[in-house]
């Protein structure tokens, strides 16, 4: 490591140090040394002390104690006339910044400084990185939508080059962490003047305007390791070989770099993070101590992405639709006010619908285009509303009818992709909008069918060869056509609500989620969904057909070793492969014993209630108390990274409504307490299968949060109420 970078991060840890250990005095002469310390929405205290020492800082007096840990990892200088290793004290100070940072960052919060608040713009930044927000995200980091993560620290040289390299890390699906500042500019103002949208849902966070801030995108990365890696927290090699192996972030540094931004990149390069500057540094290339690069420098600023993503190693697939527009995952979550919407079609203004079907080859014309309707040209041109009817035609030889449905819900995220496009819905009841953004660069009507085209090939190459796309403008062929398609849709829905798991020989993994948590192993059967909601047993099926390597294998279920409780040979014997031997066993129907492990992308959790007899289901995002003393991200470090824990399990909101759902505990009769949002979103469903189960009036005995939040009260409103799980069997 040169000696000018180890120098300067040496002098910076100590500057971090300083400053939190003068904020630390100030805070505990005012507020006592019992005064509680912490971020919102997090069960791992001040995850990266926590991570690397196992040490819970839960009040002020704790930070006394975690000042004192970092105070005895700073070092000094290096002698400049006498030679002496230096590199192991550069990242000791590294980490101690790290430690520092994250000191002087909760006390702020304690002080309502953060999330900070733009003195310039009046932006209220991120701030600290929430659980639920980390395990929201959870299926786009292993899917591979999200191939990295950049934190750029400082500001570029002017608002175009700032746009230019966060759209060219949007485009790549990379998400972006802005902070720091560089001349006494930022970048996130940078943006902001170009009217740039900001948020998780663009894939560019801004998290404040000091370098000090990119600590909160660090703590978001070591408490990966603690939430899908199965690290145990004070496990600091494994944590910090996790995020080296499996997380894969770079920074950007952009303009003058100063000993805190220096100190910080030390910490991160402990992580594994390589840091990728715009000017003249001094670099650590590989020298037998470091694989990679670790510092870099890139001065061209059309080539430092590039440059970030071959140091990194990241795989990025990028493949754009030959439209006007940007074009990127990153655009997904873009919203489109009424008031910048050039045109719109579906929604409540007019009849649209999009489906797709499968051909035979010979009545397919690969990348041909067709617009149904009279003068739809003038139409588009004059804006405002247009019925639309998008009809995508496939044909492959290795196409199968099960995948219909797995490639039009593709659709969605085809058109959703683009920059001044949105999406909403589908079938029958899709809502798309234009922007006038969007229209100035040209977009044009047809460019829906191009994305169509170009997105259905390359996300399904290996089955589809031909692909034709019809658009129907006209109102009467919209609703002709509609109706076609209903026909179709009814029979498909019919055919998935017949299958059961009794009825296939053969159940699908989903291994995805490995990638973040080796220790886990989803098991998808007619009756079950994947965890994270997003894969059923057909999506599976489709997948393996599509691409018989990768994260979906099938399973032969073999000999029905538990048909209660739904166990089986073959899928013992493959949970044991899958998981290196860690685990030989798993129940498909009980949360009691050996059930299903979960990642930590999983979209509700059951637990059980041991005072009222039954299970209570929160789903993620929920950030309120539950009956048994627990919140949602409390109750997810539980259950999450790959472990098997009797009593609570993760789950996908639809198996709720299974008939497998705890078929082995007593199934849906046990349900005691849901959150009210989860009860809406499956009240139709459930009213039918309670019925089913000969308790239709079960849905209204069950409580929610503004009835009670503790089990005295729910044991009150269960027994006033008749619930029937107080009557049932014991679950212990």
């Amino acid at each position: 490591m040169s000696k000018i970078i180890a120098s300067a991060a040496i002098r910076g840890a100590k500057e971090v140090f300083t400053n939190a250990d003068q904020l630390f005095q100030k805070v505990v002469a005012e507020k006592g040394e019992d005064y509680p310390v912490e971020f919102p929405d997090t069960i791992y205290f001040l995850p990266m002390i926590y991570a690397m020492t196992k040490f819970e800082v839960k009040t002020l007096k704790d930070v006394r104690e975690a000042l004192e840990m970092t105070r005895k990892m700073l070092h000094p200088e290096p002698d400049a006339n006498q030679w002496r290793p230096y590199l192991g004290e550069a990242l000791d100070s590294g980490m101690a910044t790290l430690w520092a940072e994250e000191i002087w960052l909760a006390l702020r919060y304690i002080e309502g400084l953060e999330p900070e608040k733009d003195p310039v713009t009046g932006l209220v930044y991120n701030g600290f990185i929430t659980d639920t927000i980390q395990r929201n995200l959870g299926i786009q980091l292993v899917d591979g939508r999200m191939p990295g993560f950049a934190a750029i620290i400082g500001a570029a040289p002017d608002d175009d080059t700032a746009v230019k390299i966060v759209r060219e890390l949007q485009e790549k699906n990379i998400l972006v962490f802005l902070s720091g500042m560089s001349n006494g500019e930022t970048i996130t103002r940078q943006l902001q003047r170009k009217g740039v949208e900001l948020g998780w849902d663009t894939y560019i966070v801004p998290l404040g305007t000091k370098t000090e801030h990119t600590l909160y995108a660090l703590d978001w990365s070591i408490r990966a390791s603690l939430i899908y890696g199965g690290m145990k927290a004070g496990e600091y090699a494994g944590c910090l070989r996790y995020t080296k192996d499996r997380v894969f972030a770079f920074a950007l540094p952009l303009g003058p770099l100063d000993d805190i931004k220096w100190a910080t990149g030390a910490g991160a390069i402990n992580m594994g993070f390589p840091a990728i500057c715009d000017t003249d540094v001094p670099v650590i290339h590989p020298t037998g101590v470091t694989t990679y690069e670790e510092v870099d420098k890139e001065f061209d600023h059309n080539k430092l992405v590039g440059k970030a993503i071959e140091v990194r190693g990241l795989k990025v697939v990028s493949e754009k639709p030959a439209i006007p527009i940007a074009y990127g995952p990153a655009f997904e979550g873009e919203r489109i006010r009424r008031e910048d919407t050039f045109i719109e079609f579906g929604g409540p203004a007019t009849p649209a619908f999009e489906f797709l079907h499968i051909r035979e080859l010979d009545e397919v014309e690969d990348g041909k285009i067709t617009v149904v309707g009279d003068g739809w040209q003038e139409k588009y041109e004059k804006g405002g509303a247009m019925p639309l009817g998008i009809l995508v035609e496939v044909a492959g030889r290795e196409m199968l009818p099960d995948y219909e449905p797995i490639m039009e819900r593709k659709l969605h995220h085809n058109i959703n992709e683009g920059q001044g496009i949105w999406h909403m819905g589908q079938r029958d009841v899709n809502w798309i909008r234009i922007s006038k953004a969007a229209k100035t660069e040209g977009f044009s009507l047809t460019d829906i069918a191009k994305i169509h085209n170009t997105m259905t090939h390359k996300r399904f190459k290996t089955i589809v060869d031909k692909v034709q796309i019809t658009l129907f403008v006209d109102e009467a062929d919209v609703l002709k056509h509609r109706d076609m398609a209903r026909h179709v849709w009814k029979e498909r829905d019919e055919r998935l609500g017949s299958m059961t798991d009794e009825n296939v020989d053969t159940f699908y993994s989903c291994l995805l989620c490995q990638s973040f948590a080796p220790t886990h192993t989803c098991v998808i059967t007619p009756e079950r969904l994947g965890l994270c909601g997003a894969y059923n047993w057909l999506d599976c099926k489709a997948a393996f057909g599509i691409d018989p390597s990768g994260g979906n294998q099938p399973i032969r279920k073999g000999d029905t070793l538990d048909t209660l409780y739904g166990r089986w040979s073959g899928v013992d014997a493959y949970i044991k492969a899958s998981t290196g031997g860690v685990l030989e066993t798993m129940n498909a129907y009980t949360i009691m014993e050996n059930p299903m492990t979960s990642c930590g992308c999983f979209e509700c959790i059951i637990a059980v209630v041991p005072e009222v007899n039954g299970v209570m289901i929160v789903q993620r995002g929920h950030q309120g108390m539950t009956p048994i003393g627990m919140k949602f991200s409390t109750l997810a470090g539980t259950v999450g990274g790959g472990v098997q824990t009797p009593g609570f399990m993760g789950i996908g909101v639809n198996f709720i409504t299974s008939r497998k759902f705890l078929y082995g505990d007593g199934g849906i009769k046990r349900i005691v307490w849901m959150t009210k949002s989860l009860k809406e979103r499956v009240k139709e469903a459930f009213i039918h299968r309670a019925a089913e189960e000969g308790v239709p009036d079960l849905f209204d005995k069950i409580a929610d949060e503004s009835i009670c939040e503790d089990a005295e009260k729910l044991t009150e409103y269960l027994t006033a109420n008749g619930h029937p799980a107080l009557e049932m069997a014991s679950m212990f």
